[in-house]
């Protein structure tokens, strides 16, 4: 039975905000870690979404205690404690627009590491996403002129790969093990802020500058930028495709690329620009090719 038109329309809207928020998110980050160390500022947004996100469980009435603690932990070390620590590192010296664009080549990873680790097959449009993105990855890294970036760089994507990695952990203990998806990402959120005070707190740094600016960055990440964030995502995915949510996604490092050069006046190089633009491709294609049926298999005699 098809979704009722207007669930579908307002889960489509949902799916604009949370771009919204998501792709403005990498400006605030970069405002962020102009005040402080990444990782104090990335301990500290996830350190308050969890709180946010543990008093959406209790008020929502939603199971409190995780399941699968093994696998909620580790996915949350890569897809939380990874992803906010790497990709904040990354924005030290990178620029807003195109970290977010790295980071977001998660989807890509993913492809790979199901096709080696979870034995699924690459289809059809999948094979010319990753020559795009290949392509696409080496006119952004631009190896020629580096220029000192390549540390921001190879961060981001680290981001992405770390994301990736805990996107397949999570895929396989929902295949076997029924969740509340809610309950399942809080957790993650709450195992990803460990590593991330540890390093705070370990790793050398000056001390925070509070002001403002650094409050507002701290607050939007917390708040609209995750907790809310949170639950936008949950919301369509519970009412969209897969892959017409992979594919809604995709405004997130375009509002990133777009609100960082209005914002902080990060225009990016024409080289950087056409490795977007296939990264872009790339990864709508991979978004096209989810939304298709998946062929059935034949039981054997």
């Amino acid at each position: 039975m098809s979704k009722p038109e207007p669930a579908r329309w307002t889960a489509l809207l949902a799916l604009l905000a949370l771009a919204l928020l998501w792709g403005y998110n990498w400006v605030q980050m970069k405002i962020g870690v102009q005040y402080a160390s990444p990782f104090q500022f990335a301990a500290l947004r996830v350190t308050l979404a969890a709180l946010s996100l543990l008093l959406a469980l209790v008020w929502l009435r939603k199971p409190l205690l995780p399941k699968e603690i093994p696998a909620t932990f580790w996915a949350g070390i890569l897809q939380i404690g990874g992803v906010y620590g790497f990709g904040t590192w990354a924005l030290v010296s990178g620029s807003a627009g195109r970290t977010s664009v790295l980071v977001y080549t998660m989807p890509l990873w993913t492809l790979l590491f199901a096709w080696f680790f979870l034995r699924e097959r690459v289809r059809g449009l999948q094979w010319m996403a990753i020559a795009l993105s290949i392509a696409g990855l080496l006119l952004i890294l631009d190896v020629q002129h580096l220029h000192g970036t390549i540390v921001s760089k190879v961060l981001a994507l680290l981001a992405g790969i770390c994301w990736a990695g805990g996107a397949i952990i999570a895929k396989r203990v929902r295949q076997t093990v029924k969740l509340d998806l809610l309950s399942f990402t809080v957790w993650q959120i709450v195992a990803g802020a460990i590593p991330l005070l540890l390093a705070a707190l370990l790793v050398p740094s000056t001390p925070i500058v509070w002001s403002n600016a650094f409050i507002f960055a701290v607050a939007y990440n917390a708040v609209p930028g995750t907790a809310i964030a949170t639950l936008l995502w949950l919301y369509v995915l519970n009412r969209l495709s897969a892959g017409t949510a992979g594919l809604g996604v995709l405004l997130n490092p375009v509002i990133g690329v777009l609100a960082a050069w209005i914002q902080l006046g990060e225009k990016p190089t024409s080289i950087e620009a056409v490795g977007m633009g296939l990264l872009a491709i790339a990864l709508a294609l991979n978004a096209l090719q989810a939304m298709k049926p998946q062929p059935q298999s034949v039981p054997s005699a």
